[in-house]
């Protein structure tokens, strides 16, 4: 944590990246809610503060669907009995979307009243 603490999430990430490429590897990634802040994804058991961001968790779905390297995916930890109306879920699902190549300027928005 503290690498990304200091340096960042982009920096880190793109030098796995390249590593995987140089390798000729591809990538399961398992989304586990446990890593969003509890803020944004209340839906888990064990929280954790301290977690992602928004941002921070949709920038590395992107930087991981534009490395091409992805082959696999699952999600897990999500408890939907610990949710807020499903807030936690949709969160899940356009991560997803991210990863799948939606940018997250290409969602409509929503109001919250």
């Amino acid at each position: 944590m503290r690498v990304l603490d200091e340096r960042g999430i982009v920096a880190p990430l793109r030098e796995f990246l390249e590593q995987v490429q140089a390798a000729n590897g591809l990538l399961h990634v398992s989304l586990d809610v446990d890593f969003l802040d509890p803020s944004i994804a209340p839906a888990v058991g064990t929280t954790v503060p301290g977690g992602t961001t928004f941002r921070e968790a949709h920038l590395v779905m992107e930087l991981l669907h534009e490395s091409g390297l992805v082959s696999s995916l699952d999600l897990v930890e999500l408890n939907p009995f610990l949710d807020d109306r499903g807030r936690t879920a949709r969160l899940m699902v356009d991560l997803v979307a991210s990863l799948m190549g939606k940018k997250v300027f290409d969602r409509p928005t929503r109001s919250f009243t």
